[in-house]
């Protein structure tokens, strides 16, 4: 089941959603991945809208969570707190949507976790466990997602992100063009998440930044990985329509 990231959507207001969705659908796009951040963040004011439109075209829907301002993993508890309580809110207002998987962010680095790496560790995985007691509460899938090479952010790698989740009940989003950033260790993370893997993000870019562009443009070797997430969400995260158009024939070429 391939799907459509909201970073397709170009619009700042919701005014041209349901045109954008029949567009996709269009495309043959199978589900919207709704990107809750500004300036499209779900709350329960629109929710009923996303619904309506959602279910008129026959869309099924996954979700990302917040992560611009957001940090689950901070030593300031009142930030840490707050943000633990919008992705709370987001799996809630998630459930009520039906979305199939919900994908978050970890935690990420400052001067104070470089410094305190043990407590930083163990203050990110008891965040990490309140998402997961939510995503079971909520009856929500989620993901947590493996990060691109960027100085503040963590869980670069699959060993690291191991770290973070050993022992936790919960999933992986695995975004293919984040790892195509780092360590380009595709084997090694599908064989160490083979069964913790609920949804995929697909991007492509030319290893150095994170440029999301459509696969097929990029050096990601789509086929020899494409064929192995045959059985779980896949939602292509590019920049418009006409990428979006580009990058899901390249996929159907790669997969016929």
């Amino acid at each position: 089941m391939i799907g459509i990231s909201m970073t397709a959507y170009s619009e700042k207001s919701l005014d041209g959603f349901e045109y954008w969705v029949q567009t996709v659908r269009e495309l043959g796009f199978d589900f919207i991945e709704i990107m809750s951040e500004w300036p499209h963040y779900l709350s329960s004011g629109n929710l009923p809208l996303f619904r309506e439109i959602l279910s008129s075209y026959g869309m099924k829907v996954t979700v990302h969570a917040p992560f611009g301002d957001v940090n689950i993993a901070s030593f300031n508890e009142r930030i840490r707190d707050a943000s633990l309580e919008i992705i709370r809110e987001t799996l809630e207002l998630s459930a009520e949507l039906g979305a199939m998987v919900v994908t978050v962010h970890p935690g990420h680095w400052s001067p104070v976790s470089v410094n305190n790496p043990r407590e930083y560790l163990e203050i990110h995985r008891r965040s990490l466990r309140d998402i997961a007691r939510w995503s079971e509460e909520y009856g929500v899938k989620v993901g947590v997602e493996n990060m691109p090479r960027f100085p503040i952010l963590d869980a670069q790698d699959c060993d690291r992100l191991a770290e973070i989740i050993g022992g936790i009940e919960i999933g992986i989003t695995f975004d293919v063009g984040h790892l195509n950033t780092t360590t380009q260790n595709f084997d090694r993370f599908l064989e160490l998440f083979a069964d913790r893997i609920v949804h995929v993000h697909l991007h492509d870019n030319s290893g150095e930044r994170d440029e999301h562009l459509p696969p097929g443009r990029g050096t990601v070797p789509w086929e020899r990985l494409l064929p192995r997430f045959q059985e779980v969400t896949m939602a292509l995260e590019v920049k418009g329509i006409s990428e979006a158009r580009s990058g899901l024939r390249f996929i159907g070429e790669v997969l016929q």
